[in-house]
């Protein structure tokens, strides 16, 4: 069903980019992927466990060979360095001289995505991109080329289409804004 409002636990939602819109921008990712890695038998590291919707959708608009394998980054602290450091779990594939593209539900400071890149070079693949479904330029605190992004959108909550709040709101078709 699709709502103009949604309330999840003490917070209002207004729609803010419908199903279909979503959709088409995952077209247009998909299109570049498959132009841009055709031959190349690339790697889909999807990020759980925001990005399955946009992950399932993709794959689905892929026209090449490719594999995809989902992986969750689990926090721990470090009292070594300051804070938390996010740990790639589930990277069964050896990467190593592959192509590997992460798929990420959203890009905001862009702390989680700079840590899986350094993690990922580490283990000597061909190339890394990143694939995300929402990107937020003016959260960026990272020097980061985000090649593929599906939308840019401003600094605002979101929730539905695999994003929560609180682990509510995932299963929802569009993408809402806190209002």
């Amino acid at each position: 069903m699709h709502h103009p409002t949604v309330k999840i636990l003490d917070k209002q939602f207004s729609i803010y980019l419908p199903e279909r819109k979503i959709l088409h921008s995952v077209e247009i990712v998909a299109a570049r992927l498959s132009h841009d890695y055709r031959g190349k038998k690339p790697l889909f590291l999807s990020v759980l466990n925001g990005a399955f919707m946009f992950a399932s959708d993709l794959m689905k608009e892929l026209t090449i060979e490719c594999e995809i394998s989902f992986v969750k980054l689990s926090s721990y602290e470090d009292m070594q360095s300051t804070g938390t450091v996010k740990e790639i779990i589930g990277l069964k594939e050896e990467i190593k001289g592959r192509h590997v593209v992460i798929v990420e539900d959203i890009v905001d400071t862009g702390h989680t995505i700079a840590n899986l890149l350094k993690q990922l070079q580490g283990k000597e693949p061909a190339s890394v991109e990143v694939a995300t479904l929402l990107l937020k330029p003016e959260s960026l605190q990272h020097e980061l080329n985000i090649k593929y992004p599906a939308m840019s959108i401003a600094n605002d909550f979101v929730v539905g289409y695999g994003l929560d709040y609180n682990g509510l709101g995932r299963n929802l078709r569009d993408i809402y804004k806190v209002m």
